[in-house]
Order: C-alpha cells, then sequence, then structure tokens
C-alpha cells in the first residue's frame, strides 16, 4: 500500500510538472514569438505560435492537461500585457478548449499512441490539429465580440471581430503545420526512448 501511494504521488509530481513545462513553453511562445497588431480604441490582435503548443500538449499528454498547460501559459502572457490583461479568462478558456477537441480526436478517436503505423498517425493527427484549432477560428472571434462588446463598445468590438477572425485563421493554419510537424518530429525519439506512451498514460486519466 506505502508503495502504490508512493507511486501515485510520484505520478501526480509528473503530471505538474509536465503541465508546467507546457505552460513554460507556451507563455514563451506566445510572449516572445508573436506579431502584434494595434487596432483602434487601444485594442491589439497578434498573430502568433501560442496554439501550436496547446495542440502539441494535448497530442504529447492528452486534452486535459496539455490543454491547460497551454491556457495557462498564454492567460500568465495576457496578464503581463496591458492589452491583452482583461482577456485572461477567455483566453483560459478557449486555449483549454483547443487542447480537449484535440486530445478527443487524437486519443480517444484516432488512438495515436498506441498506434505504429505512420500514415495513421500523421492522417489523425492532422485531423485533430485541424480540429482543435477549427474550434478555435469559431469561437475566439465569437467569445471576443460579445466579450468586447461589454467592455469596449459596439463600433471598437465590430473592427475588431473583423482583424480578429483574420488572425485567428492564420494563426490557425501557422499553428496546424507546427505543431503536426514537431509532434512527427518528435515522435520517433520519444517511442525509441520508451517515452511516448509515458506521456499519455500517466495524464491519462483526465485526458
Amino acid at each position: 500500500m506505502k508503495i502504490k501511494n508512493e507511486q501515485r504521488k510520484n505520478e501526480q509530481l509528473e503530471k505538474i510538472a509536465l503541465t508546467g513545462l507546457m505552460a513554460a513553453l507556451s507563455y514563451v511562445v506566445f510572449t516572445f514569438l508573436q506579431i502584434k497588431i494595434q487596432l483602434p480604441g487601444g485594442d491589439a490582435t497578434s498573430i502568433h505560435l501560442g496554439n501550436a503548443v496547446c495542440v502539441l500538449g494535448a497530442l504529447l499528454l492528452g486534452g486535459a492537461y496539455g490543454g491547460l498547460g497551454g491556457a495557462i501559459g498564454m492567460a500568465i502572457g495576457d496578464l503581463f500585457d496591458p492589452v491583452y490583461a482583461i482577456y485572461v479568462p477567455k483566453t483560459l478558456l478557449l486555449k483549454m478548449g483547443i487542447g480537449l477537441v484535440t486530445g478527443l480526436i487524437a486519443h480517444r478517436l484516432g488512438h495515436i499512441t498506441e498506434s505504429h503505423d505512420k500514415g495513421h498517425v500523421l492522417k489523425w493527427t492532422i485531423l485533430a490539429a485541424a480540429g482543435g484549432l477549427l474550434f478555435n477560428v469559431i469561437f475566439d472571434p465569437l467569445v471576443s465580440y460579445y466579450y468586447k462588446l461589454l467592455i469596449l463598445g459596439k463600433p471598437a468590438a465590430d473592427v475588431a471581430l473583423v482583424w480578429n477572425i483574420a488572425s485567428t485563421s492564420i494563426n490557425a493554419v501557422i499553428s496546424a503545420v507546427a505543431s503536426t510537424a514537431v509532434y512527427m518530429a518528435l515522435r520517433p525519439a520519444l517511442s525509441k526512448a520508451g517515452l511516448l506512451s509515458s506521456l499519455y498514460h500517466r495524464t491519462r486519466p483526465m485526458a
């Protein structure tokens, strides 16, 4: 019993550490690898790769832990930016959604961690990345519009909506390509080291 409790404690610490790692990566990528576009009224949107980290985390760790790591990292990035600070709740919700949708498709439907068929894995990785980011393309502009409507008023919200749709769509394409490429590149090395299955199954209860 003592050994099992110790094992559970160690696994829980690993889950927290892996989620923290994805959060740190998400923060760095979102904060330092973004092109910010200033909008009228003091608002802004940006082209960035933060969403790619959400997707990559979900592919490696499962939807909940991967999405949570990405969401926390980008929310912290928002918090430290005067322009984006008011959007922290929205960021947490939407980026978590990217992870959950990606994880659902990749692991519940595609079973990419268990598969040894490279074609199968690539197909479901692309579908999972596309599904998670399509969720964001649909709901980010929608939620952002009503969020800004309440905070900034209708004229500012209308202007921001057009830019938000454009930037979110661009981000989705870039993030889908980047996350798929990085996952497929990492997968052979992780598999050879016996870490691919371990990463996912240690976080599987919440995936």
